[in-house]
């Protein structure tokens, strides 16, 4: 089964003081299956993966695999800056039944297609079977790969099944990468926070990995444009786009807020290790409307569809 649809990256939930809490992830988890995803991933950048021991991104792999319990696909993120490394994360989703690896080329090698692609199939190479999704992620946190480079590596690594593009502006590097994709191509995944997921949807791509505080929204947006309901879609885009610009810039501490406000994390457990702004009382103020808003879009949209000639 292809991946397509919404397959949020999941954040890890953290004590205050500092510690993972297996029981918030498995809320989670179910929070995200109840939104009616097609899929999680786990850990990305949206994860604080940066932050976790290896340890720890193997107990919470396996809590989100238990608790997924096989109702959709689980997405392993398996980012690291050694192929040692990269390739441990993906024996432990082996593992686990996992068969898609996202990996994000470190930037230490580069943004050439012949590094990156020594790379990824010395991955390949040792992790046979496991399919990978390729994250193109802008600098300075990801490595910045220009389509053409994206092209020349799907064509040397057939394991290279999916591409998550979202660099800025994806638009443009989705339409190159479909147009001269080989065959062992699946899909092309959007990211950038489904700040731009129309754009990506009109362009060929078939899946998005946003951040997860609205999934149900974001399920909403995507069933609505598959059926080719674009006024509908529209209107579920444009009124949760304000938080989603808001959680461009509070990133973590906006996505458990939010999860707070909805009843899956309490206040105990939306601690965050990743560097990111703190959330003064106005800020506070100012999400929780753009959150109110995002989460009555659904509705809005009903009544809107209802009084369609």
């Amino acid at each position: 089964m292809n991946l397509t649809g919404i397959l949020p990256v999941l954040p890890t939930p953290f004590f205050v003081d500092g510690g993972i809490d297996p029981a918030a992830m498995r809320s989670i988890v179910r929070y995200a299956l109840d939104a009616g995803v097609d899929g999680v991933v786990f850990p990305g950048f949206a994860s604080e993966v940066e932050t976790l021991t290896a340890d720890e991104r193997a107990e919470l792999l396996e809590i989100v695999v238990q608790e997924a319990g096989g109702e959709c696909p689980v997405v392993a993120g398996a980012s690291a800056a050694e192929v040692n490394a990269v390739v441990a994360h993906g024996q432990q989703a082996q593992q686990l039944g996992i068969r898609h690896l996202m990996i994000q080329p470190p930037r230490s090698i580069g943004a050439g297609a012949v590094p990156v692609g020594d790379f990824i199939e010395a991955v390949s190479r040792a992790l046979p079977g496991m399919e990978i999704i390729l994250q193109n992620a802008p600098a300075p946190r990801g490595s910045d790969l220009s389509p053409a480079a994206i092209v020349e590596i799907l064509k040397r690594i057939p394991a290279v099944t999916y591409v998550k593009e979202e660099t800025l502006p994806a638009g443009p590097a989705i339409t190159y990468i479909l147009q001269n994709r080989p065959p062992s191509l699946k899909a092309v995944i959007g990211g950038g926070g489904a700040r731009y997921i129309l754009d990506e949807y009109a362009r060929g791509a078939t899946a998005a990995m946003p951040a997860l505080e609205i999934a149900a929204q974001h399920v909403a947006l995507d069933r609505a444009f598959r059926r080719k309901d674009t006024v509908t879609a529209r209107q579920i885009y444009v009124d949760t786009l304000p938080l989603l610009v808001l959680q461009a810039v509070y990133r973590m501490r906006l996505t458990k807020h939010a999860l707070m406000r909805q009843g899956v994390l309490d206040s105990g457990s939306i601690g965050v290790r990743a560097t990111t702004p703190e959330l003064d009382r106005d800020a506070l103020a100012d999400i929780d409307l753009c959150l109110e808003e995002a989460l009555a879009s659904t509705h809005k949209s009903r009544l809107l569809q209802r009084a369609l000639p």
